[in-house]
């Protein structure tokens, strides 16, 4: 991947939705964290920036045990942003460009290692499968027109990859990032997000066919 992106991992939330009592990247997916599940993905990504923020320390500790070069920011106000707040606390120090990835996302292997070596700004979507989706709308060209909490085309799951310049402060979403940007290339992928309980079970089984 080249040197002027930074990979953002958004692992700061509460994962309240999920009722599991953990922030969602410590969950366990077939005997892995999710976040390990992320990592031994992005073995070969040299600059990765993970923003903690709920049970952080049990994250930082987690993260350690598989790499000790990755840089961890905090969003201490994590109780009252979003994935927003985070991507920006996250990228602002990065590379010229910043390629977001929610620590509740699992994305096939191949699509990954697709996403990781495109070139400019793209938005990643995908076939919709969780239960509270956030809807993207495309034109004939795939390119993503809008974001929606009613009906789209397809389910905004992430990742994204946009210059860190054009990043602002918000305590929203990390789509509310990308709305000023629209329209915006759109690159469809095979992925899995994880919001509530039911979709947990989902990707338990998901995992099972796409990776193990």
């Amino acid at each position: 991947m080249s040197s002027i992106k930074s990979v953002v991992i958004s692992c700061a939330g509460i994962g309240s939705r999920l009722g599991l009592a953990t922030t969602k990247a410590l969950i366990n997916i077939h005997g892995k964290t999710l976040i390990r599940w992320q990592l031994e993905l992005l073995k070969d990504i040299e600059d990765i920036r993970i923003v903690v923020g709920f049970q952080a320390n049990e994250v930082i500790k987690e993260v350690l045990q598989y790499r000790d070069d990755v840089v961890f920011v905090y969003n201490h106000n994590y109780f009252e942003t979003k994935t927003g707040a985070s991507f920006y606390l996250g990228a602002k120090d990065g590379n010229e460009y910043a390629f977001e990835y929610d620590g509740d996302l699992l994305i096939h292997p191949e699509d990954l290692k697709m996403l990781l070596t495109l070139e400019g700004e793209w938005i990643a979507y995908a076939d919709k499968i969780s239960d509270d989706a956030v809807y993207v709308k495309t034109n004939e060209n795939g390119e993503v027109l809008a974001f929606s909490r009613e009906q789209g085309d397809y389910e905004w799951t992430g990742p994204c990859c946009i210059k860190k310049e054009k990043i602002k402060y918000n305590s929203g979403n990390v789509y509310n990032q990308l709305e000023p940007y629209l329209p915006m290339k759109g690159i469809k992928i095979r992925a899995c997000d994880i919001d509530t309980y039911d979709d947990y079970l989902r990707a338990l089984e998901w995992v099972k066919y796409n990776y193990l």
